[in-house]
């Protein structure tokens, strides 16, 4: 029986998640007492759990783009239910801490083809990090922008560093952890979505803060 490397890591990297998953878990059944000296600790560590968790998700998506083209599984979903899951799922995260908030188009149609748990993914990254940075509020919304569906997490931190919005642009990642491994998984996503020759796009942008953006043809 001959060892493979490759499979080895995946399954490892499988094993430390469904890990942290059950320690996520624990985490939160630890009940809030309304004192800061305990809650705001035990809100870190979930946070920071379930943030491993998704670097892991997106560590193995990667690690499978390197190793062969991603094949999305596409098929009819709505936006406006992905949009409204997302906001409970902030809610949940946010604790009362943030206010989250909602806005869906009336040009968004009330299906689109896409992969909802690959671009569910990729947002609830973008969530993450709004959380980490966002003063009082994280918007989640979805329009259709130069003929894509468009769906977007906006907060109101101090926006994006240029050298961010910069490595976007120009599509080279400027390091290969935190933030840029995130950035890479979430353009590996948007450009698996392809319709008609086109391909989707992650785009980011600061307008009263951050603006986390995927374009899905």
């Amino acid at each position: 029986m001959s060892f493979d490397g490759s499979d080895f890591y995946a399954a490892l990297i499988h094993e430390l998640k469904n890990s942290l998953a059950l320690l996520s878990m624990s985490i939160e059944r630890i009940p809030q007492q309304g004192e800061a000296r305990h809650d705001a600790p035990v809100d870190e560590a979930r946070l920071l759990c379930q943030g491993v968790i998704d670097r892991l998700n997106q560590a193995l998506l990667i690690y499978k783009a390197a190793n062969g083209p991603i094949h999305p599984m596409i098929d009819a979903g709505s936006p406006h239910d992905l949009v409204h899951e997302l906001a409970e799922q902030t809610m949940a995260l946010a604790r009362g801490r943030i206010r989250v908030e909602t806005a869906v188009s009336d040009a968004v149609p009330a299906l689109w083809f896409f992969d909802r748990d690959l671009v569910g993914m990729a947002l609830i990254n973008a969530i993450h990090n709004a959380l980490t940075y966002a003063r009082s509020t994280i918007r989640i919304e979805a329009d259709m922008v130069d003929g894509c569906l468009s769906l977007a997490v906006r907060d109101d931190s101090s926006g994006y560093p240029e050298h961010i919005l910069t490595s976007v642009a120009t599509g080279v990642p400027y390091r290969a952890t935190g933030t840029g491994l995130g950035l890479q998984f979430s353009r590996l996503i948007a450009q698996s979505h392809d319709n008609r020759g086109r391909s989707g796009e992650l785009r980011l942008s600061n307008d009263g803060g951050a603006v986390f953006r995927l374009m899905l043809p």
